[in-house]
């Protein structure tokens, strides 16, 4: 029989990454759920920031932070029961999905009703990220097959990309119109959206593209802390889990350092009467910023990513993030001025938001699905903050105790990403061997 031919969508995606007969149509649905997911995302992040600079500090920014991990170590013993009790474990993605939307006009409720939800709105959003992204890679990890994944995954998260860069371009727009509850209403709507995706997704996945069929083993997830339990009896999803603590730590030190600057920059354009109001100018700043670091990330992603896969492999990928990282933060040691933060923040992030985030979703199509669920919601929960948990007790220190100056704070994130290079060559390693092996 004569193999199947692409279609002619299937050939312009081919000029990314090479996409078999069969494959355009699940493609094209988890790329559209991706999008729709960030675009949310991205619609209400800048009226967090506005919410909690105006009404707090960006010292009550980096502890908030810390309040979000430790509710996740109260959340992932809960994830970790629901999902022993509910089979298929997809199931779960539609859950969580719609449970996180309707939080949202309990927000507005209150928000319309005077009360002050900069700081409950903070910590939210920084749950629902984690959570609303880990589930989605751990669904896209559960539809394909490691060689399927490796390819298709360069074009799913390239929706990623697009939908934060969209969504934060039209926050911009939106903000001053919709205001920070109308934003919140619109995101619930795109949320819900998204749930019929995923029985859609599940049918058209091509048989030879999909992830072969493995019996379930509850019993690695078992009792109150399973999801835990087995990230940490597992070598490679330690390193992960280490991998991740590290990226947060450094990342949110950086997000720390911005800003600290961008509230310095605020109140000085306030003194000068350059501006009326603090709150509109630092959602308006971080809408631009946001769309800069997620247009770069989507070049990066429609460019590069593909062609970094194919000559340096995932493990190689791993390795420029910190390399980057190292780089960015030896710069702004001796110039921690606003520009130039602002400059290495874009090329950071964009950097995280593209290649690194599609080489560490990729790293767990080798595992079982009690890893792929329960492991990587628990790595990508409760691991994810404690490197914001860690970094809000560095900038505690740093800034009560020490009275740390911005350069001092990049020189421990430089620190910190050497060390964060010698742990990505390990996991590039056993991520060789585990596919070797499969």
């Amino acid at each position: 029989m004569t193999p199947a031919m692409p279609n002619a969508f299937e050939r312009l995606l081919s000029r990314v990454v090479p996409v078999r007969a069969g494959e355009g149509t699940i493609v094209a649905l988890m790329f559209a759920k991706a999008f729709t997911l960030l675009f949310a995302y991205y619609l209400i992040k800048p009226v967090r920031e506005s919410l909690i600079l105006t009404e707090g500090s960006a010292e009550l920014r980096s502890y908030a932070v810390a309040f979000q991990a430790l509710i996740l170590i109260g959340l992932i013993p809960i994830y970790t029961a629901v999902f022993r009790r509910i089979f298929p474990h997809y199931y779960l993605v539609a859950i969580i999905t719609a449970f996180l939307a309707f939080n949202l006009p309990v927000f507005v409720l209150f928000g319309q009703a005077g009360y002050s939800i900069g700081l409950e709105f903070f910590i939210w959003l920084g749950i629902f990220n984690v959570l609303i992204v880990a589930q989605f890679w751990a669904f896209a990890a559960d539809l394909f097959s490691v060689e399927s994944g490796q390819r298709l995954f360069v074009l799913i998260a390239l929706g990623t990309s697009l939908g934060a860069w969209a969504g934060a371009v039209a926050s911009k727009l939106m903000f001053a119109t919709l205001g920070p509850y109308g934003l919140m209403l619109l995101t619930m709507v795109l949320l819900l959206l998204t749930i019929p995706v995923i029985p859609l997704a599940r049918k058209s996945v091509p048989e030879a593209s999909r992830a072969p069929s493995q019996p379930p083993h509850l019993d690695e997830v078992r009792g109150f802390w399973g999801g835990l339990r087995l990230v940490l009896s597992d070598p490679y999803l330690r390193l992960i889990a280490v991998f991740i603590v590290l990226l947060n730590c450094i990342n949110s030190t950086g997000e720390y350092l911005l800003a600290r600057i961008v509230k310095q920059q605020a109140d000085a354009l306030l003194a000068a009467g350059t501006i009326e109001a603090v709150g509109p100018w630092i959602g308006a700043f971080y809408g631009d910023y946001y769309a800069w670091v997620n247009l770069l990330g989507i070049v990066i992603q429609l460019f590069l990513v593909a062609r970094i896969f194919k000559h340096l492999g995932v493990g190689g990928a791993l390795l420029i993030i910190p390399v980057v990282s190292a780089a960015v933060y030896g710069l702004l040691i001796f110039v921690p001025v606003f520009a130039v933060v602002r400059a290495a923040k874009i090329l950071e992030n964009s950097l995280n938001y593209s290649l690194q985030n599609t080489a560490r979703h990729t790293l767990i199509l080798p595992c079982d699905e009690e890893a792929k669920y329960a492991g990587k919601t628990t790595i990508d929960t409760l691991f994810w903050r404690l490197g914001d948990l860690i970094q809000a007790g560095v900038v505690y220190a740093g800034f009560q105790w020490l009275s740390a100056s911005p350069a001092q704070f990049a020189m421990m994130n430089l620190g910190l990403s050497l060390i964060w290079l010698a742990v990505a060559f390990n996991i590039g390693g056993r991520y060789r061997q585990l596919t070797a092996a499969t």
